[in-house]
């Protein structure tokens, strides 16, 4: 294959703007042996088709963004550049493609409008998932967020936002329906998204909701949520109403978890969770953080835990006999990856040791979800959904009494929970 570059360079001081078609003559040997001068246009030197179906794709070496032109316009019209007094820039990287039957490169040609982005292939997705992206932007965005946030103290407030949330939702079921050519049904699952928001939006009266008067345990359990994952950091008691990532972190959950239900329920959280990444939602969902006032680290670290509470959404109602059953779900998270990274899990002189406070926060996470799904389901008796919760809460500290006898090493942990 060879290799093309295109180096442009103004050599003066001032601006200069215009469209590079032909090359300099050159000489060549004509067909008598006589020397002749020769010129070349842009499509011959890069070998391009005149042809509107095709377009070329390349990449400026100095600034690493790529573009995309027309092949046809670069054959008949050469490539239009901009330079400033003694910039330069390096085209390298010709390739062409030809477009499909959607007219998916010429429609993102006429989007990017000559811009140069980071990667072509990534805008491609973009302009393919825009159907998508417009109703997960509708519902993933820092106001709705605030106003959600924001809610907890009015009934009639929670009640009007939660009709603007299924609505929204549905329409957003709607558009993955129709690109992933599902055939789950929209409105029953948009009804399921509502009622889990209504469900952390009373999480601060979880315990007033649920009651469960004569049970310690359930006291506990209750205190530990509300406790909110900063206390696991030793970082004191800032109660989870005051944790500025949980309620974005949480709600950002709230709208990727079941979007994989369109397509197949009983794979939902695996099918969600691919497309947090496959369709750029992790991005939407950083930059509503981003925009609440979250840095970037906490941003993506806040991405990175929902990703892990959309695979793992239903660890609780994981199959095993009851004395392996802890056993089980610690087993299914720590063959994640994504976990893995979470517990910041590393190997030192041949064992497997991961950290204190990492677990502590993954198992107040695991946690949280779980009590959302379970006080949403408007079948349950709130006795049962207080029972399910001190159940769950026992896994926890089953686990916590694990990880103190392990001394932090992967190995003894699974040991210690075994027993």
């Amino acid at each position: 294959q060879v290799e093309r570059a295109l180096v442009v360079y103004h050599n003066k001081y001032a601006e200069a703007r215009g469209w590079i078609r032909t090359s300099a003559a050159y000489a060549k040997t004509g067909q008598d042996g006589e020397t002749v001068l020769a010129q070349k246009s842009l499509g011959q030197g890069l070998a391009l088709h005149n042809d509107g179906e095709y377009f070329t794709i390349f990449r400026d070496h100095v600034t690493g963004l790529e573009y995309i032109r027309s092949s046809k316009e670069l054959c008949e019209k050469g490539l239009y550049v901009e330079l400033g007094a003694y910039k330069y820039q390096v085209f390298l990287d010709f390739r062409e493609v030809q477009d499909n039957e959607w007219r998916q490169y010429a429609q993102l040609t006429a989007y990017l409008n000559g811009r140069g982005v980071p990667s072509i292939e990534e805008a491609l997705r973009e302009v393919i998932l825009r159907p998508v992206h417009y109703p997960f932007r509708e519902l993933v965005n820092a106001r709705l967020f605030r106003q959600l946030m924001d809610a907890c103290e009015s009934a009639r407030r929670r009640e009007d936002l939660a009709d603007e949330v299924e609505q929204k939702t549905a329409h957003l079921l709607r558009e993955v329906k129709q690109l992933t050519r599902g055939s789950g049904d929209e409105v029953a699952i948009a009804r399921e998204v509502r009622q889990e928001l209504e469900a952390i939006l009373q999480l601060p009266v979880l315990a007033s909701r649920f009651p469960l008067p004569r049970s310690r345990k359930y006291k506990w359990a209750t205190e530990y949520l509300q406790a909110g994952p900063s206390a696991m950091l030793g970082a004191g008691r800032t109660g989870l109403r005051d944790d500025p990532a949980v309620w974005p972190t949480l709600l950002g959950w709230l709208f990727a978890h079941a979007l994989g239900q369109v397509v197949d329920e009983a794979d939902l959280g695996q099918i969600s969770r691919s497309w947090i990444d496959e369709w750029l939602l992790g991005k939407i969902i950083a930059g509503a953080l981003r925009d609440l006032g979250l840095d970037e680290g906490a941003a993506w670290q806040a991405v990175a835990t929902i990703k892990i509470l959309t695979s793992h959404q239903r660890w609780f109602e994981i199959q095993a006999p009851k004395k392996k059953w802890t056993y089980r779900v610690l087993e299914s998270w720590l063959k994640d990856d994504e976990v893995q990274r979470f517990l910041q899990v590393n190997r030192y002189r041949g064992v497997l040791w991961f950290n204190k406070e990492a677990f502590e926060q993954l198992l107040w996470w695991m946690l949280l979800p779980a009590v959302v799904t379970i006080s949403a389901d408007p079948l349950r008796p709130p006795a049962e959904v207080a029972q399910e919760i001190v159940a769950l809460y026992d896994v926890v500290k089953k686990l916590q009494r694990a990880e103190e006898e392990s001394g932090y090493q992967v190995e003894k942990l699974l040991e210690a929970v075994k027993r």
